[in-house]
């Protein structure tokens, strides 16, 4: 009952049995506590900027308890902005002296994070913007704070973008060969031009180039398809796909990577924050659509995670402690089983059990279609208390009532207690034969 899916350059087993992900967006911007993008929607000159870069000291930053929280929530990998748009590196960057040791951090802040999330056994992503408003090498372009102002646009005319591009390549190496394992990496991102301001991309990036270094480098690597050069994984973002998703006519390896709330990096005061069911229920639709959830965090210039996330993780994780195991290794359900309404189907083929996520609690019963004769035995996962089922009826002697409670020779009836379980998301799990 699997699914052919295009096959990956990369290991994307783990990734497809894992699932669930942290994404940690972090840099000077979270000084500014207004969104990632400040810089550029702002119109902000490097000069103005440097305010931030000469008080980055985030005092309170301790690692370990940000691996904990990622832990505790089920999350089983995490991807951090090693550099953002902004140019600024959290690692100790030969190549660079924009960085976090050169600030009031005088440290690494980048090594102490990939010890401690894999100290707790999650597997480690890094983030890398192709994009970089601080270089003095990096042009203009529709994204770029200055692109309104005709001195830098002239002045840009006269840069050397090779010169950026070797750069970004010695910067990946130094990432590839510096942190031991690393197992997926984010470039971010190619785009079109835009304004009569021309836009970058693979040619721009020495894509098919680049490619070759990073699979020479770390040979398992799963790369995302931001490069415009394919990739192992592809990556829509702040949106939910309506189905597994395809490219050219085939179900490919996908994430999509989501926000608490409107911003990626730190927001003072931003407050669409999605409710811990929200969540749960954006994690369970992805993965009954065979993909995966990358749910970003963006912690505070003291380097704390804000206390409306943490909140999120630790509602999230008590979901998680009981029910991951619709969510890990688990897929799209096959075909021939039909999802009930307001219900979501995972799938795992390795132990042939399926999950029912029930998103609204109905009245004693729920009718599975197709199931018939498939089913062996079913409980509520939260507490492995027994759900009891009826099936079918034989056309010579009816079942009283069959037809009544809407059953037929294809469904399996599943008597359900009057009031909801005390779960964010109650789940039935179902043991096929």
């Amino acid at each position: 009952m699997g699914f052919e899916v295009e096959k990956t350059t990369g290991d994307s087993e783990w990734f497809v049995r894992d699932r669930f992900g942290l994404f940690i967006h972090w840099g000077l911007y979270s000084l500014g506590a207004r969104h990632e993008w400040l810089q550029s929607r702002e119109r902000m000159s490097p000069e103005k900027y440097a305010k931030y870069f000469k008080r980055f000291d985030p005092d309170l930053y301790d690692p370990e308890l940000w691996a904990q929280l990622a832990a505790d929530a089920g999350m089983k990998y995490f991807v951090v902005t090693t550099k953002h748009h902004e140019g600024f590196c959290l690692w100790d960057s030969k190549l660079t002296d924009y960085k976090a040791p050169n600030t009031p951090a005088g440290r690494d802040v980048l090594r102490p994070m990939v010890e401690a999330f894999r100290s707790r056994g999650l597997r480690t992503g890094f983030y890398y913007s192709l994009i970089d408003w601080h270089h003095p090498h990096y042009t203009v372009d529709p994204k770029h704070p200055l692109r309104f102002d005709p001195e830098f646009v002239a002045q840009s005319a006269t840069r050397d973008f090779s010169v950026y591009r070797d750069y970004l390549f010695g910067q990946t190496r130094e990432l590839l060969t510096g942190f031991g394992q690393v197992d997926l990496l984010f470039y971010d991102f190619s785009f079109p031009a835009e304004n009569g301001l021309a836009g970058k991309g693979k040619d721009d990036w020495g894509g098919e180039e680049l490619v070759r270094l990073v699979r020479s480098l770390q040979p398992n690597i799963l790369l995302n398809d931001r490069l415009q050069v394919g990739g192992d994984i592809t990556t829509p973002e702040q949106y939910i796909p309506t189905g597994w998703v395809k490219v050219n006519g085939k179900r490919v390896v996908w994430e999509t990577c989501h926000t608490f709330s409107g911003s990626w990096g730190y927001h003072r005061e931003e407050e669409s924050w999605k409710s811990v069911e929200q969540l749960i229920r954006m994690l369970i639709d992805v993965v009954s659509k065979g993909g995966n959830l990358l749910l970003n965090v963006g912690p505070t210039a003291r380097g704390e995670f804000d206390e409306r996330a943490v909140d999120r993780l630790k509602g999230i994780g008590e979901w998680m402690r009981r029910h991951s195991r619709s969510i890990y290794g688990c897929t799209q359900a096959p075909e021939s089983f039909e999802c009930p309404p307001d219900c979501r189907l995972t799938y795992n083929p390795q132990t042939n059990r399926m999950y029912l996520h029930v998103f609204s609690w109905p009245f004693k019963n729920i009718h599975l279609r197709g199931f018939a004769g498939k089913v062996e035995y079913a409980q509520l996962l939260g507490d492995a208390s027994e759900i009891r089922m009826k099936e079918g009826f034989v056309a010579s002697g009816i079942e009283e009532g069959a037809f009544r409670e809407g059953r037929d020779e294809h469904t399996v009836t599943l008597s359900l207690p009057v009031k909801k379980p005390n779960a964010a998301v109650p789940v039935i799990e179902l043991f096929l034969k």
